[in-house]
């Protein structure tokens, strides 16, 4: 198999399902042979509202790896008033 520089927009080779035969099948059926490669989904646009609650987030320091009792801190100290406006 030969190595295919992929470009950002493209994911690696996708194996397709494998031909099987049932027992009382005349022929193999299902199945293709080889991978294709996939293009990868566009990002949707983000909404007002998404591009807001993203806003307040980074304004009030919320990100991935807080403790819970952070987060809840954080969300009732900050996100809530920071939303009301």
């Amino acid at each position: 198999m030969a190595l295919i520089s992929l470009s950002a927009g493209y994911s690696a080779p996708k194996r397709r399902p494998s031909v099987y035969k049932a027992r009382d099948a005349a022929f193999a059926t299902g199945g293709n042979n080889g991978f294709y490669i996939a293009a990868l989904p566009r990002p949707y646009p983000m909404t007002s509202q998404q591009r807001k609650v993203k806003n307040v987030a980074v304004d009030c320091g919320i990100a991935r790896g807080i403790s819970k009792a952070d987060l809840q801190r954080k969300m009732v100290d900050c996100v809530g008033p920071k939303m009301r406006k």
